[in-house]
């Protein structure tokens, strides 16, 4: 038991969760719904806070998925945060929307190195690569970043699971640039608030904590729609 109490939001891509820190064990709502996160959010965060009979100012910090991901989702998640740690007084930890996929896969299938892409639109991938580091939980090779499927960073050894909608949307265009790189095929997983909040608690803990107000969307690119 670590005394630690953490809420935390993923509304980035088609699915919206939320999930309940609490001394080390997680409670969690997660639906995929398209288009539904603003309704669904709120009702979600107070199930969980009512059940588990936690106040908000009791908690420790509230976290949110940061993205890439859908613009309006990613806003959603940082406007929830923003005015609920205002209200309560509470910090905020930001986590990757990429990262929290590769927990996912990581938790799911036991195995180390993932390749995460999720559907950036517009012919493009949000990608990042990630290995467990010593403590179990994914830490990023390089950097995370939006480009055509076609020149995504290619790790430089061994076998990696392929993550997120990116694979289900391009799976031909990645897998000829990554060859047999590419091993288990995890493409209709989504980002869950489950995995994200173990992130957070270890960013908690390692003192990544921000101000409410730097509680932003990060969306690694700045047009919504190709110019002509």
């Amino acid at each position: 038991m670590d005394g630690l109490r953490i809420l935390a939001i993923e509304t980035a891509t088609a699915a919206c969760s939320a999930a309940l820190y609490i001394d080390g064990e997680i409670s969690e709502r997660h639906e995929l719904a398209p288009r539904e996160h603003a309704l669904l959010i709120l009702p979600m965060i107070d199930a969980l806070l009512a059940e588990a009979d936690v106040p908000i100012a009791a908690l420790d910090a509230i976290a949110y998925g940061r993205g890439p991901g859908s613009f309006t989702g990613v806003r959603i998640a940082a406007s929830v945060v923003q005015g609920i740690a205002f209200a309560a007084n509470l910090p905020v930890v930001a986590v990757s929307t990429l990262a929290t996929l590769a927990q996912g896969a990581m938790r799911e299938t036991g195995k180390h190195r993932v390749m995460a892409a999720l559907d950036a639109r517009m012919d493009e991938v949000y990608w990042g690569l990630y290995e467990r580091e010593p403590g179990g939980l994914p830490r990023l090779q390089g950097e995370e970043c939006v480009c055509a499927p076609r020149v995504v960073t290619v790790p430089e050894s061994g076998v990696w699971i392929a993550a997120g909608s990116g694979w289900a949307s391009y799976r031909v265009e990645l897998q000829e640039r990554v060859g047999q790189r590419a091993g288990l095929l995890l493409s209709d997983l989504q980002p869950r608030a489950g995995d994200l909040v173990c992130l957070a608690a270890q960013g908690y803990r390692q003192g990544e904590i921000l101000r409410p107000e730097e509680a932003i969307p990060v969306y690694l690119r700045d047009t919504v729609v190709r110019q002509a």
